[in-house]
């Protein structure tokens, strides 16, 4: 069975070819096409299937990693959107919740207020209202109120449409009753439910989650159709399976259906492709680590499990999300961050970016800004002839032109400056990982980095020495890596229920009952995408809480009968976890149950190993030997250092740093006092025991 992965990247799009029955792989990068990413994701799929000789009917599935809900709503671009919303909560959307972002600044802006979603005069107000516990009916919705305010939706040009009523989550009767009226009179719209998006309490969050939907739906369904078109025009036989922020994949029908789902689409496969390779290394704790041309993102990984976010911390753009995500912490810090002084005297890099047009001035595009790659190319890390295995040309001249020129806004010397730039990414990226890891109480010294994307190898090492991690993973494919990971995906649904219910006098029946339901739910969401059911399993889990905090902890529920020996088991955990958490439990306090959650899981095939190349020699690999410049105790020095090709260096052999070691995808520094080899799996081991 033949597969490939895409990721679109804000730069690059990486493609990987597997044949996953004998192994054989291809890698390709293209330029990334922003105006319209399909077109360089058909491009790069063409160029693939040549260069491996497949032919495009036989490839059997196309996973794809995509940014385009998450550019929309980064960019502020997204579908013009209106919402239907019962009387006297039009303004729930802005008004938010009392905590402030930043709890002592007076001039914060709060993104649903000074950016929002959906304007106030397309927020329209109609009759109607259910209430708790259990959604009774108390005034019947306003069905004409319902149609009028379609009608100047219409009217004003409104493309997408969110139903958002108080407690549907309870009981979606008169959503679904709206959005039948809605779609009657803008058959042409974006149509949806907050109940269907994310069926869950806290209703601002709830809205904001359905408003984000929305607001990217149009574009969603528009990219993933027309790419689904081409794909098939191309003559591809398989089937399209989009990256989830859940670390799942999903069918184009549920996309097109939630687009939502993809809000860090492009980010999850990366998490999934570092915790891949790191169990092939014999792994357990790791942090991921991607850097690609705009963004780094930052994930962890513990015993094959992937951190999770929850909802005190779930956003975009800083806008609430309460839906299953991974944790993946995204910082503006790239191969093509931008270097300059700020408007106070400041040396800053990032988060602008000179994205993939024109790119970095190295590139010979026509790029005007010093970057982190031109920086990379003036100390001497990248190989001016063989960047992109030698598919692309560096320009040397127009590197130093820039740097030199942020030099003399300094007052340094030009390599000074250059190195200045790496030293304040690198520090950017090592805190940006201390918020994963430090500040939650987890200790990174105990942890593998996995440097990937384009630039990961490259700053790998000196991120781990300043933050003591003891070894860093390049994969033998670094700047595919996400690529890579969708090859490792499974299908992904979840349902959920609110419940509400305490320790001291639950509803075991109504337990079992709405676990049974949901189970019977996602059976048919599977079904209906052609899915065969027999290869779908089930996890449960509920989000607790002691009774009177404000935020749960999500805690696994063991398979079988909801009985009160699983109960007690469900307290344990949870007095665990929570201890974990936040050091302390409350072992008398009574436990609420608030939510609970089936998550189903569908099996395809995927990638097993990479099969790395035969046997090398260092004597093969050596390419030459060249200066390169490194902060040392004494100040920047320059050193001899060799330049090997990464795949024809040999298996479990250990050399030192410095050393440069070339690839396609990528390119890896090894800093003095720094030692590698490479792993039976094909991965590259640095080791930094020296370094710190």
């Amino acid at each position: 069975m033949k597969a490939i992965g895409v990721d679109v990247g804000g730069t690059f799009t990486d493609l990987i070819y597997c044949d996953l029955e004998t192994g054989d792989l291809g890698i390709h990068k293209v330029a990334t096409t922003p105006g319209n990413p399909s077109i360089g994701v058909v491009e790069g799929i063409k160029t693939l299937c040549r260069q491996n000789a497949v032919m495009a009917q036989d490839i059997a599935y196309v996973f794809h990693g995509t940014t385009i809900a998450t550019n929309a709503v980064l960019e502020a671009k997204g579908a013009r959107t209106g919402m239907i919303t019962n009387d006297g909560f039009r303004d729930i959307l802005h008004i938010g919740r009392h905590q402030r972002v930043e709890h002592y600044s007076i001039m914060q802006q709060l993104p649903w207020q000074s950016r929002p979603l959906i304007k106030r005069r397309y927020r329209k107000t109609v009759g109607g209202r259910l209430i708790p516990p259990t959604g009774e009916v108390l005034y019947e919705l306003d069905e004409e109120g319902v149609r009028q305010a379609a009608m100047e939706l219409l009217a004003d040009g409104i493309e997408s449409v969110a139903i958002c009523f108080l407690f549907s989550y309870l009981n979606p009767e008169h959503e679904l009753r709206a959005k039948e009226l809605v779609e009657e009179v803008m058959p042409e719209a974006y149509v949806t439910t907050s109940s269907f998006i994310s069926p869950q309490f806290r209703e601002f969050e709830r809205f904001t989650t359905t408003a984000l939907a929305t607001f990217v739906g149009p574009k969603v369904r528009t990219y993933i159709g027309g790419l689904n078109t081409a794909l098939k025009e191309l003559g591809l036989g398989g089937e399209l399976r989009i990256m989830a922020s859940n670390g799942g994949v999903a069918t184009p029908r549920m996309i097109l259906e939630n687009p939502a789902l993809t809000l860090m689409s492009g980010l999850a496969a990366g998490v999934l492709g570092g915790s891949w390779i790191g169990e092939k290394c014999d792994r357990s704790k790791l942090i991921t680590f991607d850097i690609g041309g705009t963004s780094a993102d930052i994930g962890l990984s513990i015993d094959g499990k992937f951190v999770e976010t929850d909802a005190r911390s779930t956003s975009i753009a800083g806008f609430p999300l309460l839906m299953p995500m991974l944790d993946i912490h995204t910082i503006g810090a790239g191969g093509g961050s931008i270097a300059y002084v700020d408007t106070g005297g400041a040396f800053r890099v990032g988060p602008q970016s000179a994205g993939a047009v024109p790119g970095p001035a190295a590139y010979g595009n026509g790029g005007t800004h010093p970057t982190v790659t031109d920086a990379n190319l003036v100390l001497g890390r990248l190989e001016t002839n063989d960047f992109l295995g030698g598919d692309m040309t560096l320009d040397t001249k127009a590197a130093f032109k820039v740097i030199g020129k942020l030099a003399d806004e300094l007052g340094l010397d030009i390599l000074e400056t250059a190195e200045g730039v790496l030293t304040i990414l690198n520090s950017n990226m090592a805190n940006a990982i201390r918020s994963r890891t430090v500040q939650k109480g987890i200790d990174p010294r105990d942890f593998t980095l996995v440097a990937m994307g384009g630039a990961g190898p490259l700053h790998g090492a000196e991120v781990a020495k300043m933050l003591q991690v003891p070894e860093v993973i390049v994969p033998v494919y670094p700047g595919i890596s996400s690529a890579m990971g969708l090859l490792t995906a499974d299908l992904k649904y979840e349902a959920i229920r609110t419940q509400f219910q305490i320790s001291s006098s639950l509803d075991l029946v109504r337990i079992e009952n709405d676990f049974n339901a949901m189970a019977s739910e996602l059976t048919a969401r599977f079904a209906a995408d052609g899915i065969d059911v027999s290869e779908v399993s089930f996890q449960r889990s509920g989000d607790l809480r002691y009774v009177g905090q404000g935020y749960e902890l999500k805690v696994a529920i063991n398979d079988g009968r909801i009985n009160p020996l699983a109960v007690e088991q469900l307290w344990r955990d949870f007095h665990k976890i929570h201890g974990t958490e936040y050091g302390h439990t409350f072992e008398d306090s009574p436990i609420e149950i608030v939510n609970i959650r089936c998550t189903a899981v569908g099996n395809l095939p995927k990638l097993t190993n990479l099969n790395p190349s035969a046997e090398g020699s260092f004597e093969a690999a050596l390419q030459s030997t060249r200066d390169c410049v490194f902060r040392s105790s004494s100040g920047l020095d320059s050193f001899k250092t060799d330049v090997f090709k990464r795949d024809l260096l040999p298996i479990g052999q250990t050399f030192f740093g410095p050393a440069i070691l070339l690839q396609k995808d990528s390119t890896t520094v090894l800093p003095p006092e720094t030692s590698a080899y490479v792993h039976p799996s094909g991965s590259l081991i640095i080791k930094l025991e020296a370094m710190t």
